[in-house]
């Protein structure tokens, strides 16, 4: 259903986006009877007739319809409408009213309703003209949190977002009220909003914290101000393994007993690049090694990162009948007492 949202749903029923409930049933209906695999008989339309049903699912409820409006900004472009509509047809009235008013038997109405117009257009003119004289308004800044993984971070990588849009309202000019009454185009919020979906880059060598910053995708600006940036702030998410922790990658490095006991080359692949990582003989479970400027690289800084290696020692899940047999002849020519300084308080 999800993927619903990004589909043009008013184009699949053939309505308007600004079309009633009753026009999208009657479309719903007439499609259903000219679109069914079983009318058409061709099974290869069974997938045009899943879209349409969907398509009829969200916009014949109230809340999903509402939710796919905002999302894909037919929303907006409805309160622009009703509120064009509304404001013509209060305007118009109001010219009719004031020629009525005004015409005379010496005077003609047509020549009333004239000059109505005239004094209608004059004022907007001059209205227009107040509105250029005020000071730009810079747009400010949005910012949004985006989660990405730590080789994401090593590789760069790029993520779809929503970004909402407030601006104020051009009618009451964000003060929600107009003669007293709510403002008809912003409902009273001061604010019309937006929402808009961007593909966004994310540079490879980002830290957890740092700000990726997209020119000109903030709010609007007012009165030719500067429209504000986007800024995404990059959370790097942890796993077992790996963490990003400024320029230095950690990696925990599972080793098994014998490679600990007798040391061993492990390769491990980072990013798209496989480093080795000498482990020394006689090696504990919690020792750390460095592998040094192997880690992050920072154009900015002189200095590359690490990679800081944890050793973790572990047993196989599933060991053969061999390998119990062997451990068991270790266990019995052992000498060796590994927990003599803890039992003896050193």
């Amino acid at each position: 259903m999800t993927n619903y949202y990004n589909k043009d749903l008013y184009k699949i029923l053939n309505v308007n986006f600004d079309a009633s409930m009753q026009e999208i049933k009657a479309s719903y209906r007439r499609l259903v009877r000219t679109c069914h695999p079983d009318v058409t008989g061709n099974q290869t339309d069974i997938e045009k007739f899943k879209e349409i049903q969907e398509a009829y699912e969200i916009l014949s409820d109230e809340e999903k319809r509402k939710k796919y409006d905002v999302l894909n900004g037919f929303y907006r472009e409805k309160i622009k409408k009703n509120y064009t509509e509304s404001k013509s047809k209060n305007i118009y009235e109001d010219v009719i009213k004031r020629a009525k008013e005004n015409s005379t038997k010496s005077e003609s109405f047509s020549h009333s309703i004239n000059e109505a117009l005239d004094n209608l257009f004059h004022t907007k003119k001059q209205k227009d003209i107040k509105q250029e004289k005020k000071p730009p308004i810079n747009g400010e800044d949005i910012k949004l949190d985006v989660k990405i993984s730590c080789f994401e971070a090593l590789k760069g990588t790029s993520r779809k977002v929503n970004i909402l849009h407030t601006e104020p309202c051009p009618n009451c000019e964000g003060r929600m009220f107009i003669n007293g009454s709510i403002c008809p185009m912003c409902n009273g919020t001061g604010q019309i909003s937006s929402e808009k979906k961007i593909n966004v880059k994310i540079p490879k060598g980002v830290t957890q914290g740092s700000k990726v910053r997209i020119k000109k995708e903030g709010n609007k600006g007012q009165y030719g101000g500067k429209d504000g940036d986007l800024y995404l702030i990059v959370n790097i998410e942890k796993n077992n393994y790996f963490e990003i922790v400024g320029m230095d990658i950690y990696c925990n490095l599972p080793v098994t007993p014998s490679e600990a006991a007798l040391g061993a080359d492990i390769p491990i692949k980072i990013m798209d690049e496989t480093v080795t990582v000498k482990i020394p003989p006689k090696t504990s479970s919690g020792q750390k090694l460095k592998l040094a400027g192997l880690g992050l690289d920072n154009k900015s800084k002189t200095k590359k990162g690490d990679i800081i290696i944890t050793v973790v020692i572990k047993i196989p899940k599933n060991l053969s009948e061999k390998e119990k047999e062997l451990y068991t002849q270790l266990k019995e020519i052992s000498n060796n007492d590994i927990r003599d300084e803890m039992n003896n308080g050193r």
